[in-house]
């Protein structure tokens, strides 16, 4: 079998999104926002980089800032705030204090709501200094469930087919997020490696 049909055949073997990296106008200010705003910490960058950056560290992700070269290649921040639009969001629990802390800072946002079902998901968005769009959610009152034929593992928390969507949805909420995002990273991973074999 050739790499590309192993490839096609089998999941590959990730453990968790590591990063995500964006290019800065100036790294000593849109550092000082992600720490500021989003709580975020600074870590050690290799000290073999030759160029100017910096490695933020929160909520088991790392933010990896770049210092553009021209200005030019940095997104020109929008004006408009739109939700459809690339961003990295965050799971919260309280958006209501997320919202009262960007006012107290002055931060421009835009609000939205979904609706699936009884379930009401609330999300703030609002830009970086470099234009990169952010929103905070309360994301986690939504069930994952996959579309493909692929079941995902059954945890310690499982409820069975058989119960309402709306009762494993109490049963999950009960979870704490950071718990419940460590268990659906630990169920992905075991599927993929089920589906590898």
């Amino acid at each position: 079998m050739d790499i590309r049909e192993e490839l096609e055949n089998s999941a590959l073997p990730f453990l968790s999104l590591n990063h995500v990296s964006f290019l800065c106008k100036s790294v000593t200010e849109t550092a000082k926002f992600y720490q500021e705003v989003l709580g975020f910490v600074l870590v050690k960058r290799p000290s073999s980089f030759d160029f100017e950056g910096a490695w933020l560290f929160n909520y088991g992700i790392g933010i990896h800032l770049l210092q553009c070269d021209s200005v030019d290649d940095v997104l020109q921040k929008p004006s408009i705030i739109k939700p459809k639009d690339n961003h990295i969001s965050f799971q919260c629990t309280d958006v209501e204090l997320v919202k009262r802390k960007l006012e107290e800072m002055g931060m421009k946002y835009v609000t939205a709501v979904d609706e699936e079902g009884e379930i009401k998901v609330d999300q703030l968005f609002f830009h970086d200094p470099d234009g990169y769009m952010i929103e905070i959610c309360n994301c986690e009152k939504l069930p994952v469930l996959p579309l493909s034929s692929c079941s995902l593992k059954r945890s310690s928390t499982w409820i069975p087919p058989s119960r309402s969507i709306q009762a494993s949805m109490i049963s999950m909420k009960a979870l704490h997020s950071t718990e419940l995002g460590t268990r659906m990273m630990e169920n992905l991973v075991t599927n993929m490696a089920d589906l590898a074999m």
